[in-house]
């Protein structure tokens, strides 16, 4: 009886055992609940699917926004993060989201499409360049194009007019594009410099020159640009966030005179880090690290640019190659 009733006691205890061993390897965002700084309604967002947000990514946001608000620098109910590892235009070619706007007060937690920057490729001297759909390079370099991982303060906003565009055969319209400015800390301390910031996905492109001296965006000529109104929200910017017309607009609207932080992932460290573990044969996961799996199968290795290694290259290039003598902008077929 006595060996009975310790076989028995035994089996229960393995049982309990493989109970504890099989829960939390079944869900990552179960996972996230048990993290006591994120409340429970928010870890169920947490993981590596569509609409989800990686674990490192948002505890480093949240990390951001509360020190900020605990400085009394924030006051906004709401943040901001963006997943730079994420591939921007999946397969199916719908945007894919990798920008999150998380409200815990009234527990909401969207994502959006966002893009990249586009990187550089100066010829016979350095490739610093991104593909449409994920990105490899990053960096803090001025004229880098590159997307800079860190901690981020929306600030002030500036609207210009871009041009007009036709709504319809009979209709021309003003295309004005409103532009947030970051500031920075740390690496990311020069995003005003490099004007970094974010705006809707879009611009004026063809552009010739229209007789309109009415337009209160004539030049002293009487001169106003005209062309096609081109939205790129699955592509690729000049190192800023770049989102849709209609999410820019709910964005921009959301810190307008009341700012909050914005976390991008990857900092430098976790790029070197990754980086590391791959020339060493290991998978980020093995290593405690994260990166998007499907991004690091296409880019093979990350590299983070720093500018004091990238600035002298880039001026240096600037230098012996000069950019040729700007063209007139063509007059419009006025037929």
């Amino acid at each position: 009886m006595r060996l009975r009733y310790a076989l028995r006691s035994v089996a229960q205890m393995l049982s309990l055992c493989s109970l504890a061993l099989v829960i939390p390897a079944t869900s990552q965002s179960l996972a996230a609940t048990r993290q006591p700084d994120i409340p429970a309604w928010l870890g169920a967002y947490v993981g590596a699917g569509d609409g989800q947000i990686a674990l490192p990514v948002l505890q480093r946001a949240r990390a951001l926004y509360m020190r900020k608000v605990s400085e009394g620098t924030v006051k906004n109910p709401c943040y901001f993060a963006m997943d730079a590892t994420r591939p921007n235009t999946p397969n199916d070619g719908k945007s894919a989201g990798r920008f999150y706007i998380v409200c815990e007060a009234a527990q909401t937690f969207r994502v959006v499409s966002s893009g990249h920057g586009s990187g550089r490729d100066l010829k016979g001297v350095a490739d610093f360049g991104n593909g449409r759909m994920c990105a490899k390079n990053f960096g803090n370099a001025m004229d880098s194009n590159l997307t800079t991982g860190g901690s981020y303060l929306t600030e002030e906003t500036k609207t210009t007019f871009k041009g007009y565009y036709k709504l319809s055969q009979a209709k021309e319209v003003a295309y004005l594009r409103t532009f947030l400015q970051f500031d920075g800390e740390g690496e990311t301390a020069n995003a005003r410099q490099r004007a970094i910031g974010g705006h809707a996905a879009a611009k004026v492109a063809g552009i010739c020159m229209k007789k309109d001296p009415q337009s209160p965006y004539a030049n002293r000529d009487g001169y106003v640009p005209l062309g096609k109104l081109v939205e790129y929200a699955g592509g690729r910017s000049d190192g800023c966030t770049s989102w849709s017309a209609s999410d820019a607009n709910q964005i921009i609207s959301m810190v307008k005179d009341n700012p909050t932080t914005l976390y991008i992932y990857p900092e430098s460290s976790d790029i070197k880090a990754v980086a590391k573990a791959v020339a060493a044969g290991h998978s980020p996961a093995q290593s405690g690290l994260y990166w998007n799996e499907s991004c690091l199968k296409e880019i093979g290795t990350p590299k983070f640019w720093p500018k004091e290694t990238l600035e002298p290259i880039i001026v240096q290039y600037k230098k012996d190659h000069p950019a040729p003598p700007a063209r007139p902008i063509p007059i419009c077929d006025q037929q």
